[in-house]
């Protein structure tokens, strides 16, 4: 009896195809954005990065289009409602649609000093970006797949620092933590709708916010001993759970914090 053939054999799961889906990934010029739009697009998704940064925003689009033509990319400051919406209902004119939202914009706590010697400006202006933004991202999107009638999926890039002590980033912690939250509350009442949210807590990653620490000498020594993979994740780290996450394959899958973090959270 003959064998078949490893070609034979080949089966692909269409599960993963993300052919016909339009995905809205914020901060996806780079970093874990980035990552997650890479997958999504090889996956057959059409997506539409949004960033701040002009050049950023063209590289990424360039990258992004020689894996999928359609992809595309959008400058929006997400602390903007009035941009958001613009940007929304740009994407819908483009793609008709909107399957996937990834509220992943954020930034850092820019002034490394005491609680007490915050700033109102110190605190608000990370909560206008990382949890406001969210609010008006996930507001949009929503209203959006509600309305096509047909499920979607939220995906929020939350942080470690949501369970875990944060000296002099609360404001930072505290949108994270927000967003968590947030996610939880979606995931019932949108449940409905069969739109399902969950978030993800990444460990310490490669990207530009984390530059400046990664050059420290004192910070890798005492963090790198604590990663059981001994060694920085990656944006590209975050592919397959962005195309989980956005396919059928993941449609009773709702409610969850997901860490990827090379076992940081456990150690």
């Amino acid at each position: 009896m003959r064998s078949q053939t490893s070609e034979e054999n080949i089966m692909s799961y269409d599960g993963f195809d993300l052919t016909g889906k339009v995905a809205v990934i914020t901060g996806g010029n780079g970093g874990i954005g980035l990552g997650f739009a890479r997958a999504l697009a090889s996956a057959g998704a059409d997506v539409s990065i949004w960033g701040t940064n002009l050049e950023k925003n063209s590289a990424a689009e360039q990258e992004l289009q020689s894996i999928n033509p359609s992809a595309s990319a959008i400058q929006c400051d997400v602390s903007d409602e009035d941009q958001v919406e613009e940007c929304m209902a740009s994407v819908i004119e483009r793609y008709g649609r909107i399957d996937g939202c990834f509220p992943n914009a954020g930034i850092g706590t820019q002034n490394q000093k005491p609680f007490f010697e915050h700033s109102n400006d110190d605190w608000f202006s990370v909560l206008d970006v990382n949890l406001h933004g969210v609010f008006y991202t996930l507001r949009a999107a929503t209203r959006q797949m509600v309305a096509q009638g047909e499920g979607g999926s939220l995906v929020l890039t939350s942080s470690g620092t949501a369970i875990q002590g944060s000296p002099k980033g609360q404001a930072y912690a505290a949108s994270k933590g927000a967003m968590l939250a947030m996610m939880m509350g979606l995931s019932v009442e949108m449940a409905r709708y069969k739109i399902t949210a969950n978030a993800v807590i990444p460990g310490w990653i490669e990207t530009e916010m984390t530059s400046g620490l990664f050059g420290w000498d004192k910070f890798v020594d005492n963090v790198m001993p604590r990663i059981p993979m001994r060694r920085w994740g990656q944006p590209d780290d975050f592919g397959a759970i962005a195309v989980y996450l956005m396919s059928d394959a993941s449609r009773w899958h709702t409610g969850d914090v997901i860490k990827i973090d090379g076992g940081f959270s456990i150690f």
